[in-house]
């Protein structure tokens, strides 16, 4: 299974972002080709080669007239769907624009669909974005990470006036995500950025396990005292092993009683524990000392990042203290395909046995996408998914 990180080192935009993937590997003609397909107004893409701080690097430039049509969420919906572009990618661009559209609704309180964007709807962003997608599906990518993600700090002029960095669209987008402002007074994370993040990153934490086949920088305009660039690298990822060795601990589960904390913010917490990389976390009601209900966290977690779920656990919880349990773990192997529904793509894990599959599971985020833009029950995507993927295991 195809594998992409993004490094973000200079935190990420969407010009750097193609520029990556291009330099990764992509076919930037085929792109271009790709994007002459939007039926939007005349605009150019150049790409060039350039250094900074000794890393060699491509910077993607869009051109475009100077009076840009200010478009609203329906506007660039209409415009996506018209557009001759390959499955995987028109889909993708249309998660990615959902994702901006939601965070924008959030921030300004309107209704998703009459959202109006300003930078995030310019001409270059489109292009930005829908040739992130074009390029990840020539890469044939199927996972994505991505490593804790640099803002900056400090204000920027938009649309609106003078708004903090991040922007409030940036914070909505990367809820849940690790970020860090870098020390740096300018804008190094933008929402066309945060949003192919937020639409396509399953985690955020360390390198995963996987075998390196390309590795792309991508190189953005800011002059900083280090290299302004996004890495990607593109690989395979290493096979599961099954059934651990005797003995083995390299799994544990941390867990803490909780009896204080407004329930409300347990959703917020979960996100944090994930985002930290745990592999399951759950809550159970308990009953403590002299009848007080109160509520136990429990996360699975590998070895290797106990340290950041414990971190979570205090910080977010108000905990005294967390219980750590050695676990050993029998895992199946698995492997992911994609099957084409009748209102668009799917990916299905496959967990074998013995080499028999034995777990045949959609993933929910592709059918309720699908589902919402298509205006049909997620049930029924899942269960078509479900059924195509089996007769392909037949």
């Amino acid at each position: 299974m195809k594998v992409a990180y993004f490094d973000c080192i200079a935190g990420i935009s969407g010009d750097m972002a193609l520029g990556a993937l291009v330099d990764a590997g992509a076919d930037f003609d085929a792109v271009k080709q790709g994007l002459a397909a939007l039926p939007i107004e005349r605009f150019s893409i150049d790409l060039e080669e350039v250094e900074t701080h000794g890393l060699r690097a491509r910077r993607v430039s869009v051109h475009t007239p100077s009076s840009a049509v200010i478009r609203t969420y329906s506007s660039i919906r209409a415009l996506l769907d018209q557009a001759k572009l390959p499955p995987e990618a028109q889909h993708l661009a249309h998660r990615i624009f959902r994702r901006l559209a939601e965070a924008e609704a959030m921030v300004h309180g309107k209704e998703v669909d009459l959202v109006t964007f300003h930078e995030v709807g310019a001409l270059d962003s489109i292009v930005d974005i829908v040739g992130t997608a074009l390029a990840l599906s020539f890469l044939q990518v199927d996972r994505i990470f991505a490593s804790p993600v640099p803002t900056g700090f400090g204000m920027a002029k938009s649309e609106h006036g003078a708004m903090p960095i991040p922007a409030p669209a940036v914070v909505e987008l990367l809820r849940g995500a690790p970020m860090y402002s870098l020390g740096v007074s300018v804008e190094l994370t933008t929402p066309t950025g945060a949003a192919i993040l937020a639409a396509t990153v399953e985690g955020f934490g360390e390198l995963p396990m996987l075998r390196i086949d390309s590795v792309g920088y991508g190189a953005g305009t800011h002059r900083l005292d280090f290299p302004n660039v996004l890495r990607v690298l593109v690989g395979e990822e290493e096979p599961t092993t099954g059934v651990k060795a005797p003995g083995a601990t390299t799994d544990v589960v941390l867990e803490t009683n909780i009896d204080d904390l407004n329930p409300e913010l347990y959703e917020y917490v979960l996100e944090r524990l994930f985002a930290a990389g745990a592999q399951d976390a759950w809550l159970a009601p308990i009953v403590m000392k002299k009848g007080r209900p109160a509520v136990t966290v429990s996360v699975l977690s590998s070895a290797e990042r106990e340290r950041a779920i414990k971190q979570v656990l205090f910080t977010e919880t108000g905990t005294l203290g967390v219980r750590t349990t050695p676990v050993q773990k029998q895992a199946l192997e698995r492997d992911a395909v994609k099957v084409e529904t009748r209102h668009g793509a799917v990916a299905v894990k496959i967990g074998y046995l013995e080499g028999r599959p034995v777990t045949v599971a959609p993933e929910y985020e592709d059918c309720a996408r699908v589902a919402r833009e298509a205006g049909v029950p997620a049930r029924e995507v899942y269960e078509e998914a479900l059924r195509l993927a089996r007769q392909e295991l037949e």
